[in-house]
């Protein structure tokens, strides 16, 4: 039991610091959570371009425990439910549930208000994989250097978005082709990238010694948390929903649906099934070359792809 914060924004921050929340999730977290904080104070939560910039309600945790409040939130997560897509509004709730419970055992609140909200039936998605015409095509796109990265990364390492996009410049080992980052839980992972990213990787970082890998076109605004500005020119770290949004304005003229940037490291490859591993570096790994897949970018824990196995890591004989 601790004393409860103020505001419920300061609540959001001691979930995320306190309940042991992945780096590489703690973005998703903080997004869906604001999204909940203007629902917990009886209002809407904007959409689309109005969402970038705007400002959460200011209220106090125990607003949570308001008696009307189950009632007002029922309406608008149904609402909520009509504009956006089944995962993303099942990600927003159970991570809303999560941080609920902790709270609840913090003795801040009592109540869980979203209790009779039911998760939504998704859509199966039927555009994970690439075929070989598309993962050629992609290359060949006329984009920016972040971007030609990035989606190099994802492809040849099997790793998550969120896992990509939480890299700073000075978790990256380039003579080995790997970079650290944490994982569920908290746990210490190794992503490992073949020779399309490691040529890419210097032209992209030009000197920088430290703060994110992709970073955005301009200057991070106030408020940006230290951690995702680049203390060497300002920018921020670049965001899943951003790199996702890019992705989709590149594929989106294809003629067959454009694929989605997830969060899954499950990959799809015609026949092939099975999932790519990230190992500890003391482990010798054998990589096979990509199949033609490409990561899709979903939640986290809804979460930047899946498919089935590109490259699986395996154990070299002997070990």
């Amino acid at each position: 039991m601790s004393a409860p914060p103020a505001t419920y924004t300061a609540a959001v921050d001691r979930y995320l610091t306190g309940a042991g929340i992945a780096k590489s999730s703690a973005r998703i977290y903080r997004i869906s959570l604001t999204t909940w904080g203007w629902m917990f104070a009886g209002e809407r939560a904007p959409t689309g371009p109005a969402r970038r910039g705007a400002k959460p309600p200011l209220i106090p945790i125990d607003a949570i425990d308001n008696p009307v409040l189950p009632e007002v939130l029922a309406e608008l997560a149904a609402a909520r439910a009509d504009e956006m897509d089944g995962d993303t509004v099942n990600r927003e709730l159970s991570i809303a549930r999560k941080a609920i419970g902790w709270w609840q055992r913090q003795g801040w609140i009592a109540c869980d208000p979203t209790i009779g909200i039911e998760r939504r039936p998704a859509p199966p998605d039927r555009t994970k994989a690439l075929s070989e015409n598309q993962i050629a095509a992609l290359w060949h796109l006329d984009v920016a250097l972040r971007e030609k990265t990035l989606w190099k990364m994802l492809y040849e390492s099997a790793a998550r978005a969120e896992e990509i996009l939480c890299l700073d410049v000075d978790d990256l080992h380039p003579g080995d082709k790997r970079g650290r980052t944490l994982g569920k839980g908290g746990a210490t992972e190794w992503i490992h990238w073949q020779s399309g990213a490691a040529q890419l990787l210097p032209r992209l970082i030009a000197g920088r010694s430290r703060g994110p890998l992709f970073l955005t076109g301009r200057k991070a605004p106030a408020g940006t948390p230290t951690l995702d500005v680049c203390p060497e020119t300002g920018r921020a770290r670049l965001s899943y929903r951003r790199a996702e949004e890019i992705f989709e304005e590149h594929t989106r003229c294809w003629p067959t649906p454009s694929p989605r940037l997830r969060t899954s490291r499950t990959w799809t490859a015609g026949p092939c099934t099975g999932s790519a591993t990230v190992r500890s570096p003391t482990t010798p790994r054998v990589a096979p070359p990509p199949r033609c897949c490409w990561p899709a970018l979903v939640t986290p824990p809804s979460a930047p792809w899946s498919g089935t196995p590109a490259p699986v890591w395996t154990r070299s004989p002997g070990t």
